[in-house]
């Protein structure tokens, strides 16, 4: 399907390590940011972009021959999604809570608890949120893409933040701890937060020791 709105030109992806690029801001979703990350055999999006020319141009280059993967860590990170995957018509993968979201995006693929894709990355359901909150753990990359589980709260620091959008903070609270208990004990994955990044002050991925207990609220 050809998109008949035209796009503003937007800026590139960063590319912040061989197998990872963050897309800018994306202010459909509240500021949330997206991620690509290279997988074999199926490289992932991580959530959806700000559509712009340059995002367009920038998946294109990362995709090449292949058919990446979209996966949604939660209903915040859906953006323009629709008129993201008509253009390319990837399959996408979200939490079954939330596929009814999408009722027009084909290919979609739904899991329940927990799913391992392809190419190893390892997705569990961390409802709090959204109701269809999810994480991703890429073992191959030693990275955790937490998306709204884990929102920045300062330099080097991801912790719960408690807002007006929270679907059941307690729920949240319990995802977390559960999270804890299904990394692997000798695994210490960089992470990779879905929110926006402002907080972080430059940086963009937090060390696993940067994970915090504490609660915040807005």
């Amino acid at each position: 399907m050809t998109m008949t709105t035209a796009l503003e030109p937007g800026r590139p992806p960063q590319q912040l390590r061989d197998d990872l690029w963050l897309f800018p801001p994306n202010r459909d979703c509240q500021g949330g940011s997206a991620w690509w990350l290279e997988a074999t055999p199926e490289p992932v999006l991580i959530d959806c972009p700000l559509l712009t020319e340059a995002t367009l141009k920038a998946l294109r280059d990362l995709a090449g021959s292949r058919t990446p993967r979209i996966l949604l860590t939660s209903r915040e990170g859906h953006g323009r999604l629709r008129r993201l995957q008509e253009r390319f018509g990837w399959p996408v993968l979200v939490q079954e809570q939330e596929a009814y979201l999408l009722p027009n995006v084909a290919p979609l693929h739904t899991f329940a608890d927990e799913h391992i894709t392809s190419s190893g990355l390892r997705l569990l359901w961390t409802a709090g949120p959204t109701p269809g909150s999810c994480v991703v753990h890429a073992p191959h990359a030693d990275l955790l893409f937490c998306g709204r589980l884990l929102t920045p709260l300062g330099p080097g620091r991801l912790g719960p933040l408690r807002h007006g959008r929270t679907f059941h903070w307690p729920r949240q609270l319990e995802s977390l701890r559960r999270v804890r208990g299904w990394i692997p004990s000798d695994a210490f994955p960089q992470l990779a937060s879905g929110a926006g990044l402002g907080a972080l002050r430059g940086e963009r991925l937090v060390p696993f020791s940067g994970w915090s207990e504490a609660v915040q609220s807005s």
